[in-house]
This record gives C-alpha cells, sequence and structure tokens, in this order.
C-alpha cells in the first residue's frame, strides 16, 4: 500500500509504498476514507517532538473495516468506524478507573505493524500511522460510527473535536452558567467553545490574533471576542465586571500564551492545559499566586475521552444539529496533495484540511 512517509524533519512527506502486515488478535485493518491534518501530526514532521525516522504520521482518521484480527467482537467487515491514537490496555490503574486517554501501558511504535518496501523499520506514529491508505490498529482505537455521517466531518471526530470539547466538559467540568476564555479560536479552539457552549456556560470570550477566527467563534458559541494583544486582559476583566472568568482553556501550543493565562482567571479559577508547545518550551509562573489564589492548573490529553461513551453522545449532537461538524472542514484534499494541504494548514487560516483516500463505498 501507499503511505505518506517523513524521512527527514521540516521536509516534504514522501508518499511510496509500504508494507502492512495483516492484523494480529485484537487488532483491525481498516481502509482508509478520511484522515484530517492535525496540528500534532506537523509538530512531529517538523522534529519539535522528536521521534524515530522514518515514521507516519496522522490520526484523525475514518474509514470502513477490512479485516479482524481474532477476538474482535463488535466489529463486522465494512462498518464505518472512526479511528483514534487512544490505545487502552483496559488493565492498568487508569484504564481500570475508566480513563482510557491516559492509559499508561506503553507501545513500541517502531515495532508495529509498518515496515518499510524492503523490510526495513517505520515508526508507526501516533500509534495510528492514517496518512496511509490502510492502518492495523488495537481495537481500542476503533468506534463505529453512523454509515450517513459525511467521512471527512466524522474524521474530525477522532481528535480535533472530542480534544476541544471533551477539555471542556470531561477535563473542565465547566458548570451552568459559568464564564469561560478559550485562548485560540482554530480548529481545537473552536471545539472547546463548543464544549463550553453544550455545558452551559453563560459567557464564552474568543481570544485569538485573528479578526477573522474571532468572527467563526461567534458562529460556533462564543459570546464575545477579545483581539489577543497587550490590552487583552483589562478587556476581559471588563468584560466581566473586574471578575476574571471561572475557566481558562488554552487551546494553542505556545508558551507565551501559558505564561499569561492565569491572569484571565478569577480567585479560584481552573486553567486547563490543551495546546501542546515544542519540546523545552517553558514558563515562570510563582507558586505564592497560584497558591494564594486557589487557582488550578489541569492537563487535559485527547479531552480525557472515553470512546465507547463519547462518541455515541457527539454523534447524536451532530445529528440534532448541536455540534457542528461539517462547517469545521475548510477544504478536502486529494492524498497525493498531502504536502500542500499541509502548508496550508501551516498558514493558520484552516480550520481542518481533510485528506481523502478512494472511495468506493464499503469493502
Amino acid at each position: 500500500m501507499k503511505a505518506a512517509v517523513c524521512h527527514a524533519f521540516g521536509e516534504d512527506l514522501v508518499i511510496e509504498e509500504v508494507t502492512l502486515r495483516a492484523p494480529g488478535p485484537g487488532e483491525v485493518e481498516i481502509r482508509m476514507s478520511a484522515c484530517a491534518i492535525c496540528h500534532s501530526d506537523i509538530t512531529y514532521a517538523k522534529g519539535d517532538w522528536g521521534g524515530f525516522l522514518p515514521a507516519v504520521y496522522g490520526h484523525e482518521g475514518a474509514g470502513y473495516v477490512a479485516a479482524l484480527g481474532d477476538g474482535v467482537q463488535g466489529l463486522l467487515v465494512g462498518d464505518p468506524v472512526l479511528v483514534t491514537l487512544i490505545r487502552s490496555c483496559g488493565e492498568c490503574p487508569n484504564c481500570a478507573t475508566g480513563q482510557p486517554a491516559r492509559c499508561e501501558t506503553g507501545v513500541d511504535r517502531v515495532k508495529g505493524p509498518l515496515t518499510t518496501a524492503d523490510g526495513g523499520p517505520l515508526e508507526q506514529g501516533m500509534q495510528t500511522a492514517a496518512f496511509a491508505e490502510r492502518v492495523v490498529v488495537d481495537q481500542s482505537q476503533v468506534v463505529k460510527i453512523p454509515a450517513d455521517m459525511p467521512m471527512a466531518s466524522a474524521s474530525l471526530l477522532s481528535c480535533g473535536v472530542i480534544t476541544g470539547v471533551g477539555a471542556a466538559i470531561n477535563t473542565g467540568r465547566i458548570r451552568p452558567g459559568s464564564s469561560v476564555a478559550v485562548i485560540g479560536a482554530g480548529g481545537v479552539g473552536l471545539n472547546v467553545i463548543q464544549g463550553a457552549a453544550i455545558a452551559g456556560a453563560a459567557r464564552i470570550i474568543a481570544v485569538d490574533l485573528e479578526p477573522s477566527k474571532l468572527t467563526a467563534a461567534l458562529e460556533f458559541g462564543a459570546t464575545d471576542k477579545v483581539l489577543a494583544s497587550d490590552t487583552a486582559v483589562d478587556e476581559l476583566r471588563t468584560l466581566t465586571g473586574g471578575r476574571g472568568v471561572d475557566t481558562v482553556l488554552v487551546a494553542v501550543g505556545s508558551a507565551a500564551v501559558y505564561q499569561t493565562a492565569p491572569d484571565y482567571l478569577c480567585q479560584g479559577g481552573t486553567l486547563v492545559m490543551v495546546g501542546m508547545p515544542p519540546v523545552g518550551a517553558g514558563v515562570t509562573w510563582e507558586p505564592l499566586n497560584i497558591a494564594s489564589l486557589s487557582h488550578s492548573m489541569l492537563g487535559s490529553c485527547m479531552g480525557d475521552t472515553v470512546l465507547a461513551r463519547d462518541i455515541p453522545y457527539l454523534v447524536s449532537l451532530y445529528q440534532q444539529g448541536r455540534l457542528k461538524l461539517d462547517q469545521l472542514v475548510s477544504k478536502t484534499w486529494a492524498f497525493e496533495d498531502i504536502n500542500l494541504a499541509i502548508a496550508d494548514t501551516l498558514a493558520g487560516k484552516a480550520r481542518r484540511n481533510v485528506i481523502l483516500f478512494d472511495d468506493t463505498g464499503t469493502p
């Protein structure tokens, strides 16, 4: 099969033939239909998070079950499914207590189902490697979806949507009537805003450098917008009567943004960390301020999502018109144009670019 391979950090991906073994016990092979481009894929391909090369990235996907390994239950060949990076062993302390996104069991991604055409090592990026015509993943990474969902829209549920909505609902536990600031109104930030609105926040203030993104934020549920600047904190406090917000969620991977994010909070407020800066980027908060103001700081990886619980819920909201998915797709691209799609994403205007593979129906 063909995959988009990263051979050198910071260079274009190369579409080439690779080898994908058959699914083993507990594994599922999926023919990819759509895979969105997430900034995490780009960050890895740039080398900001390190890793082994060559590698195949891509993790925000949807497709059809092509083959099943021994012991897989609840799926049939031809089923439409989401493919996620949330791999759960089901046995570690976090998995056993209903927190599969925090699974403690590591996986050697270099010894996964992928090899180069000549049999050499090839990393299965983010345990998925969905910039490829097919993938083999653990059954815990797969969840069935309705057959009538557009695959481009459905693919966003695999990461961007669950990361954003989950950060607001699962991690941040935003309360009805509370006040929220969302810093960053890109693809993930818009989903944080949607999650805050679904949770019943009374005031949702979007903060971004780009005016057009702030306009979009209002369409996705924000009640107010603040242009990111030296006066942003003052403007937000004016909007909240000087109090600040109950929850601030950072949806961009910028250490500079994290440095000032606590300034938006009221006493007893909570900072939810969603965006992931490059390795080595740091901030210098004073513990005295955090303690004296009773601030809480929470990391949110993949929105603390439980796939079996959250995906049916989000699909239902989409079907009811209460969760925007179609509107998040900026453009669809052919697989051979993946580098152009990545460049367009880096330009900063796209909500989500989605790669579409040849799709003639179920296998």
